[in-house]
């Protein structure tokens, strides 16, 4: 009919559209444990939160929750490729190695994640940080030599 699909319909699209919410969801979890450590431990970032739950002398920091904060990181990094992803997915690439460039992004946050968690050996964390910037990188350089032309 000529008509372009629906973004259901554009299989990157939809590719893209799972992997970022798994990322989303993972970054919510993680802002979820962050808040039990923290009630747990009796650390509050703020003194209001401290005063509720014991007193003043509960506005600290403790390594427990900081190590939970691995969210920071996630912005850091989820918020870029959320931007790459979706113009990437305009550029109409394969699908398969859409998918390959998404899956590896989710899955070097997960490892991540899980590293920083659960404080495993170096270099887990840097390997996985690593491994999820290459399909970033590759992103954002097809983005690059797609729109240098119409400059």
């Amino acid at each position: 009919s000529g008509t372009s699909p629906s973004m259901m319909e554009n299989k990157v699209f939809l590719s893209f559209t799972f992997y970022s919410t798994i990322l989303i969801l993972k970054m919510y979890v993680v802002a979820i444990i962050t808040g039990q450590v923290r009630l747990r431990k009796k650390a509050f970032a703020n003194p209001e939160d401290a005063l509720r739950n014991g007193g003043l002398q509960y506005h600290r920091q403790d390594p427990a929750v900081e190590r939970c904060r691995a969210h920071r990181n996630d912005m850091e990094n989820i918020f870029p490729f959320l931007f790459l992803g979706a113009i990437y997915s305009l550029l109409d690439p394969s699908p398969a190695v859409a998918r390959i460039h998404f899956f590896t992004f989710c899955l070097g946050r997960i490892v991540h994640t899980v590293a920083y968690l659960l404080q495993l050996r170096a270099p887990t964390r840097s390997v996985a940080y690593s491994l999820a910037q290459l399909p970033c990188f590759s992103m954002a350089l097809q983005i690059l030599l797609a729109t240098i032309p119409h400059w």
